[in-house]
């Protein structure tokens, strides 16, 4: 019997389609891992009997990277970067072991089918897994095939069940220009950032960004929102007039007439129509044509279209969209949500698909509707090749899905539903006027045949004021003639939805970048998000650009990254040489680069008009222990301290809060020393801004606090204040936050762990003496006399904290409640040693949606 291991991209993709291949009958357990299930079952494959293991991985397996001293920012010029410097690929997720767990499972199977995600980076994760498992695989017998792809494009048990019976083999050709992909970003994005973020960051101290990064990508993304910028900025509004005549049909009733010529920048030429058009009492009709107009339906959803409405009219963000569709395509509700094409294969069910919306309250009556009359054949659109257009496949309640997840299943299963609807037909009625010598027109429409705009209303004909019936020659009296002064507005600031329709159109990123490069863009400070998703430059993101196009203008232009996106295109295709694409690309940005450090004083000018020296910013707090004279503390980001005497510059930890500690210096080189926290729930210690910068000991790292110093005698070093080992992570050592009295706690150095105790304790000090049971520092206590936790009248008692029965009870253990949005912690409870259990991190709370979603949408398409 063959042992064939399964791979798909994630664990619940996984689940699902073993559940569908075993036909549910399937034994399941966790891996060495801990994150990835294997699911076992036996059946039949390529006409053998067979023993099927099923697993994941947790998106991309390896990562690539510098090598050793090539990830140093200092010692490393960045120009070495774009040749010298080699790469290797390492575990994307080291925590995850995700290679030895692959290795587990492939040992002693015979082939292997890769389900992973059927675009060009699933083809990359295929070979990143093959990698893995090949080593310890069956080796095949002469040439019998043991590699097998899996092509799918939504978790049905039709799909999977064809995918199974139609095995291919991975795409190589795919998988190395995402290789190529990702080595030109990691060279040309790493070499800009880092020479861009050293030079303005030792100079400037607001820029307000702990990373000043540059993107082949991202950059021009930046560029297309500081254009609109700029032409806002220099928009000069203009005076013009318009002539508005009404008529009066009937005696209650008035119709407002539009003017042909629209409107005239001249004061005195507009004033002359007036006085010819007030002289005139009637306005003769000229001529009434009526004519049946179409407005088509919808042609079928691919992910960038699904994004923009996302964003225009549901209020979510690009990445935020992209998550929740793939949360709903895993979970069987959509099919793939990554695909450039917009027209249905020949063989689609389009019929299947919409019968399973027939029980659905919000739009059965229309889908019944369209089953017993015929379904309209969708409009022909463009065939990428990749995947099928997006479309709902299975019925799905607001109540399973919830919120977000709720809103954009709706809109696709409208959208999939107007794709087979009719067109909407309305009747437009055009009537035009002469009044003396000038033209008028008023134009109406009226709904024939509603379409398609019955399932998508906000796109339905509006309702207008209905027209006379006239004929030509007809006189209408004028009910009033006058002069209207309006000005010309500037464009405003673009939407996320009009920046994706840019990116697509110059070929910046792919289908599933674009929420990538347009998120990098609002969490580097570059643009913030408005009212609307308007996305408003901030001033370092206008001076970057702006120095950028005074440097190398197509730094920041599409047309060179559009350019490569083609030579990667032709890779995937077969047509064009990885390595030379590679060596070409680089050569030339390997140039700009060079041109780029030459010139930067082009840019530096701009930044000197917008941003300070770091000598003119922050505020004094701690004293430097060269010359002894106050340091300044520079708050935005990255936080650090600055001596303007020496000219030198002290990074500190960030994203939390700096203050003066006790005036109180290192025993090494007389800095004093300064307190960071997390706030009143998280860490806090005591560091020295320069063994921060240079570590005085061989065992100690750049970036320590005193919580893990070694010096032997000073009072707030690891040495004085450890207290024992972590009971979490494994090289952490938990140490007494001695400025946390009356409510005392340790936290670990490396972790997030922290341990309250001894509350109200007037003194905490750690022995010199340890546990004989564990080997932790015996702790000295001594408690206020009215809240004494101590038997009898005791106040003072010395033991271990996790092995004393006294202290036992005194002892809670949390998590770190930190300050950065992408690491706030839980807390869990037990007492002594036991593990605490914390809450999941989570991310930034969602945008507001708007309350009335048709209107969104109505408001989008208008």
């Amino acid at each position: 019997m063959k042992t064939v291991l399964m791979v798909a991209e994630k664990p619940s993709l996984a689940q699902s389609i073993a559940k569908i291949l075993s036909r549910g009958n399937m034994s399941s357990r966790k891996g060495l891992n801990g994150a990835c299930s294997v699911h076992e079952y036996t059946g039949s494959f390529i006409g053998q009997s067979a023993h099927f293991k099923m697993t994941s991985v947790c998106g991309h397996v390896m990562t690539l990277d510098f090598i050793g001293k090539y990830n140093s920012w200092d010692k490393v010029d960045p120009a070495e970067l774009f040749s010298k410097a080699p790469t290797e690929k390492k575990e994307a997720n080291p925590k995850l072991t995700m290679v030895k767990f692959l290795q587990v499972e492939g040992r002693g199977c015979d082939c292997i089918v890769l389900w992973l995600d059927c675009d060009k980076e699933g083809e990359n994760i295929c070979f990143e897994v093959l990698d893995a498992v090949l080593p310890v695989m069956n080796k095949p017998r002469s040439t019998e095939r043991t590699i097998y792809r899996a092509k799918f494009s939504s978790i049905t048990d039709t799909d999977i069940c064809n995918a199974m019976n139609h095995l291919g083999e991975p795409n190589r050709n795919e998988a190395l220009s995402v290789d190529a992909r990702q080595e030109l970003d990691l060279r040309i994005g790493c070499a800009f950032t880092r020479f861009q973020t050293k030079y303005f960051q030792g100079k400037y101290g607001n820029l307000d960004s702990s990373l000043i990064s540059f993107g082949p990508c991202q950059t021009p993304t930046l560029g297309f929102c500081v254009e609109r910028h700029d032409k806002i900025q220099s928009f000069k509004p203009e005076t013009y007039w318009v002539l508005q005549a009404k008529v009066n049909p009937e005696k209650e009733s008035s119709l407002t007439l539009d003017w042909d010529r629209v409107r005239v920048f001249d004061r005195e030429i507009a004033q002359m129509f007036l006085n010819l058009t007030k002289m005139v009492k009637e306005a003769k009709v000229e001529s009434v044509s009526k004519k049946e107009k179409v407005k088509q339906r919808p042609l079928a959803l691919n992910t960038v279209e699904m994004l923009r409405v996302a964003s225009a009219a549901l209020g979510m963000g690009p990445q935020h969209a992209m998550q929740i569709a793939e949360r709903l395509y895993t979970q069987g509700y959509i099919s793939y949500p990554r695909t450039e094409t917009t027209h249905y294969p020949e063989n689609f069910d389009l019929k299947g698909c919409l019968r399973q919306q027939a029980n659905n309250p919000y739009w059965a009556e229309t889908v019944k509707a369209l089953l017993s009359e015929g379904i309209n054949r969708p409009r022909k659109g463009h065939d990428a090749g990749d995947h099928p257009p997006i479309t709902p496949m299975k019925a799905a309640t607001e109540a399973e899905l919830g919120g977000d997840g709720w809103q954009l299943y709706e809109y696709i299963t409208r959208h999939f539903i107007a794709t087979v609807s009719a067109d909407c037909k309305y009747l437009q009625t055009t009537i035009s006027f002469s009044i003396g010598p000038e033209r008028f027109t008023c134009i109406g429409k009226v709904v024939t045949s509603p379409g398609f705009t019955e399932i998508m209303p906000w796109h339905s004909i509006p309702l207008e004021e209905s027209l006379p019936h006239c004929e030509k020659g007809d006189l209408f009296p004028i009910g009033e003639i006058k002069l209207l002064e309006k000005q010309t507005s500037p464009p405003d600031y673009l939407t996320e939805a009009e920046l994706i329709t840019l990116m697509e159109k110059h070929g910046i990123g792919t289908d599933a970048s674009i929420p990538v490069h347009i998120s990098n863009i609002c969490q580097r400070n570059y643009v913030t998000v408005e009212s609307g998703r308007r996305l408003k430059p901030t001033n370092l993101g206008i001076v970057l650009v702006h120095g950028y196009y005074k440097i190398d203008a197509e730094l920041v232009l599409p047309t060179i990254r559009s350019a490569v996106e083609k030579q990667l295109n032709l890779i995937a295709l077969g047509k064009a040489n990885y390595h030379q694409v590679l060596e070409h690309t680089l050569d030339i940005f390997k140039r700009k680069f060079h041109y780029f450090v030459d010139s930067i004083a082009g840019m530096d000018e701009l930044m000197e008009v917008s941003f300070s020296p770091l000598a003119a910013t922050g505020k004094p707090l701690s004293r430097c222990g060269k010359c002894h004279r106050f340091m300044k503390y520079i708050q935005a980001k990255p936080s650090r301290l600055h001596c303007s005497h020496c000219d030198d510059t002290y990074s500190l930890p960030q994203n939390g809060t700096i203050k003066l500690y006790k005036e109180l210096r290192c025993p090494l080189d007389d800095f004093e020393l300064v307190l960071w926290s997390s706030g009143s729930r998280g860490k806090s210690y005591p560091l020295c801004p320069y063994c921060y910068n240079h570590p005085p000991f061989r065992d100690m790292k750049k970036g320590m606090g005193c919580n893990e110093c070694t010096h032997p005698t000073c009072q707030h070093s690891l040495s004085m204040l450890g207290i024992g080992q972590c009971v979490e992570c494994e090289n952490g050592v938990l140490v007494l936050d001695s400025t946390s009295g009356p409510k005392w706690k340790m936290a670990c150095n490396k972790c997030n762990v922290i341990v309250h105790f001894f509350e109200n304790a007037h003194k905490v000090r750690v022995s010199p003496e340890t546990c004989d049971l564990c080997d932790a520092a015996l702790v000295d206590v001594d408690f206020n006399k009215a809240k004494s936790p101590l038997p009898g009248d005791e106040t003072q008692h010395s033991g271990c904290v996790f092995c004393d029965p006294v202290f036992q009870d005194l002892v809670e253990l949390k998590h770190a409640a930190m300050r950065h949005p992408m690491h706030r912690g839980g807390q869990g409870k037990r007492q002594g040693r036991g593990r605490g259990k914390g809450r999941r991190p989570g991310g930034r709370p969602n945008p507001k949606k708007p309350k009335d979603k048709m209107a969104a949408l109505a408001a989008y398409f208008v």
